[in-house]
């Protein structure tokens, strides 16, 4: 069954819907099996396999071009250039991070400083806006 499905079967199958299929299609990280003569296109379980992985990565951050890079890499034999790829995504998320904490203390600071406003200055969020 999961060996003859039209487009939209594979959708559903993955997911996703046929519009993503199509996107993935353009973007090389899936491949338009041919139509053959006066037919419609069918899609296989690798097909329904292969969208589920990129999906699973996109999840973990991983840009569509690291996924393609990642889809070349998927017979198994390349470990550290994989490893190389989720490195350079943790890298990228732990930035986030600090990124993320520096941005949380700063409005902490704010609201606590705007909860203790009396009315008798500027509002110390918009003074701090207009500042910056």
């Amino acid at each position: 069954m999961l060996d003859n499905l039209t487009i939209g079967a594979f959708a559903k199958s993955a997911g996703v819907n046929v519009e993503t299929i199509r996107f993935y299609q353009r973007k090389g990280l899936l491949v338009e099996p041919d139509r053959p003569y006066g037919g419609i296109r069918r899609y296989g379980e690798a097909d329904v396999a292969r969208v589920k992985f990129v999906k699973t990565a996109q999840r973990l951050g991983f840009t569509l071009d690291e996924i393609v890079q990642l889809l070349r890499l998927e017979d198994g034999t390349h470990c550290s250039e994989a490893a190389g790829i989720a490195g350079a995504r943790l890298a990228d998320v732990r930035a986030r991070l600090a990124d993320l904490a520096r941005m949380e203390a700063a409005l902490s600071q704010l609201e606590r400083d705007c909860n203790a406003h009396h009315g008798d200055v500027t509002c110390p969020l918009i003074a701090a806006l207009h500042c910056r």
